[in-house]
């Protein structure tokens, strides 16, 4: 166990509830409503951190209190009837069953939503001051819409007690309609609630009084907010202080959870909910700054992402309670695994986003990594063994070969997987080798070190050929052979370099660069950042109306604000027809996609990223020797069924299956989901 790390098992008081160590998940949105209410599958997400042995899991991130905070958007809860009580109780039984505790997050969003939704009723706000996220321009509050939402805040809450649930919090963060009344960017009130800080801190406390007598002295009750949120004119982190201060005083909280920052506009979006391209852990010092100066317990959330930083924030005394939120959406186990010292098998978060990014497009939360999270109802976390052993070979020791391996040894099968590289791990390495995205390379690691501990027969500088993977006499064959790099069909493209060239080291262009881009995802952004970092003038131009255009909303200003600094030329709209030679250079011909002109650029290099195409020769080869012709049944697939070739695979013949980008270029998350939802039922 590493220094500190017993702090983190040890039980946390707030009034008469104990929570039994100091690791929780905090409130989020990962789009698991359904119909307002949380229903099997948004229990059984966070029963599994409970049966993992987390302290706290909260649920319900912007849980809306009123008809005019509406709970569609992000698939959330609404807790503004009472037919929601019925869902609290089941959920908190599923939860309690494992030990942990369970709270929610209650809110009203204020101007922080949209008015086209559920009732189509217009959002409200202190002022009326558009939203730059939501894009909403807000009526002003009368004293009667005041009112109105402080009764639905108690009436919320009373839900919640009498739902069984542990406590609650109110959230105050990222601009909701707690913390547009503390804002003088937001509130330019001139009555009782707006002007002086005192006048605007009076909503919160009118909020807060109502919730304590709807709930009682004894019921847990948090405020989550901003412990300064870094913007002109914002709420500074005095202002933070003197909220949550005032606040505890009077008895109103129990807890205070604080972030950093806020979430006012798309660049705001990503430093409050920070990807690998920040540092570990880089607003515990606001929180650290409130503990100073209240007396009750401190939580903290934004990117502690392994167990030596939480448990330094524990020690040093800057937090209480510390949140682990999506390093659990990665694994979680974690405090099961912490507890038994199996530190070393905790698959731990990388902070790629993926999860919050799907969110924003009206997606669902999955893991980049961990296929089962979010999907605990037909996915398992952990792998039964198999009532027959089998002999399995793997072709390909990429993310999902090295997944199937990883199952299928679990499963107790005898595993052997040819890779023709001299280490695993195939286009992640290429993907880690950019700039700020080196930490993907944490899920490689994972995966290798799991497959060698489960003694799996890992051949590297191997290539295999169909003779090699019959003279195994294999039962099941897996081809996970990846995809090679497309070069585009346009005339000349020949002339053209790949991103995944230069990446991997194969292509150093010089002097001025044209990148590109027909995917709008990662690797070409990722591409530019380098090639100008080394001294290259280039321009990136795209077929999308966006750069990075498939690029969610945590990471795309990551990247826009790395490619403005370092002085890239954006191009959208502009799709390449052809390139030529003129002299020692390449003319690319470009066609804007809106009025159809053409235009010239005359470089050094192009480099292009047009996705991949499957590796699949090796499967052809083997196809007509299988005894399922290579055939996925898709029904046993979807279903959870084991696959009917299985029956016919033995010393007749083996069964063929292909996954991950030897199917169809795809993303980190598809080829580990291919091998776990494949592989669990051999």
């Amino acid at each position: 166990m590493n220094a500190n790390a017993d702090v983190l098992l040890r039980p946390l008081r707030i009034k008469n509830l104990v929570i039994r160590n100091r690791i929780m998940s905090t409130s989020h949105a990962p789009g698991y409503g359904d119909g307002g209410k949380p229903k099997d599958r948004y229990q059984l997400y966070h029963a599994e951190k409970a049966r993992g042995g987390i302290g706290l899991t909260m649920f319900g991130g912007s849980s809306s209190v009123d008809c005019d905070s509406p709970a569609t958007p992000w698939n959330q809860i609404a807790v503004s009837d009472d037919s929601i009580i019925p869902y609290f109780q089941q959920f908190a039984d599923r939860v309690h069953a494992y030990g942990g505790k369970l709270m929610i997050q209650l809110t009203h969003m204020g101007r922080r939503t949209r008015w086209d939704t559920d009732a189509w009723l217009p959002v409200v706000a202190p002022s009326v001051v558009r939203e730059p996220a939501s894009r909403s321009v807000p009526k002003a509050l009368e004293d009667e819409d005041i009112s109105r939402i402080i009764r639905a805040f108690a009436d919320a809450a009373r839900r919640c007690k009498e739902g069984g649930l542990d406590g609650l919090e109110l959230s105050g963060a990222h601009g909701h309609l707690l913390d547009q009344f503390w804002s003088p960017l937001v509130n330019q009130r001139s009555d009782a609630y707006g002007g002086s800080l005192e006048n605007r801190m009076r909503f919160g406390r009118e909020v807060f009084t109502a919730v304590r007598e709807a709930v009682g002295d004894d019921y847990v009750v948090g405020l989550r907010m901003s412990g300064d949120e870094m913007l002109k004119g914002g709420i500074s982190h005095e202002d933070a202080i003197a909220i949550a201060s005032d606040y505890a005083g009077r008895g109103l909280i129990d807890f205070v959870n604080i972030i950093g920052g806020q979430a006012r506009d798309e660049m705001s979006h990503a430093v409050s909910l920070p990807n690998m391209a920040f540092p570990v852990a880089p607003f515990l010092h606001l929180a650290s700054g409130v503990r100073r100066e209240v007396d009750i317990p401190v939580f903290h959330a934004q990117r502690i992402m392994d167990l030596a930083t939480a448990a330094r924030a524990i020690a040093e005394g800057h937090v209480d309670m510390v949140a682990m939120t999506r390093a659990h959406i990665a694994d979680p186990h974690i405090v099961n695994k912490l507890a038994a010292g199996r530190e070393d098998d905790i698959r731990q978060c990388v902070g790629a986003g993926y999860c919050i990014d799907r969110i924003y497009v009206g997606g669902d939360a999955l893991c980049l990594q961990n296929p089962a999270t979010g999907r605990e109802q037909t996915m398992p976390h952990d792998i039964t063994p198999a009532t027959q052993k089998r002999r399995v070979v793997i072709v390909g020791g990429g993310v999902a070969g090295l997944e199937a391996a990883r199952v299928c040894a679990l499963r107790g099968h005898e595993v052997v997987l040819f890779e023709k590289a001299d280490r695993t791990g195939g286009q992640v390495n290429s993907a880690a080798k950019a700039g700020w995205r080196e930490a993907l390379s944490g899920i490689v690691r994972w995966l290798d070190a799991q497959v060698r501990k489960l003694g799996v027969d890992i051949r590297l500088n191997t290539p295999a050929d169909a003779q090699a993977v019959a003279a195994l006499a294999p039962d099941i064959v897996i081809v996970a052979t990846g995809g090679v790099a497309n070069r585009g069909d346009w005339p000349g493209h020949e002339l053209a370099c790949t991103v995944r060239d230069v990446l991997d080291g194969q292509a150093a262009p010089e002097g001025s660069v044209l990148l590109y881009d027909e995917m709008g995802q990662h690797n070409a952004a990722s591409a530019a950042e380098l090639l100008a970092t080394r001294g290259c003038q280039v321009e990136m131009a795209t077929c999308d109306r966006l750069i990075a255009q498939e690029v969610g909303t945590t990471n795309q200003p990551v990247h826009l604000r790395e490619l403005y600094r370092l002085g890239v030329i954006m191009s959208p709209n502009m799709e390449l027809q052809e390139l030529y030679r003129e002299e020692n250079r390449v003319v690319a011909v470009l066609r804007n996609t809106m009025t159809g002109e053409e235009e010239e650029r005359l470089v050094d290099t192009v480099v292009v990223e047009c996705g991949n195409l499957p590796l699949e020769a090796l499967y052809f080869d083997l196809k007509t020797q299988s005894v399922n012709h290579g055939v996925t049944d898709l029904p046993a697939l979807l279903e959870g069924r084991t696959q009917p070739a299985l029956e016919q695979a033995g010393p007749g013949g083996f069964a063929l299956f292909r996954i991950g980008d030897a199917v169809a270029g795809r993303n980190i998350h598809a080829a580990i989901y291919d091998a776990l939802r494949l592989c669990k039922d051999f």
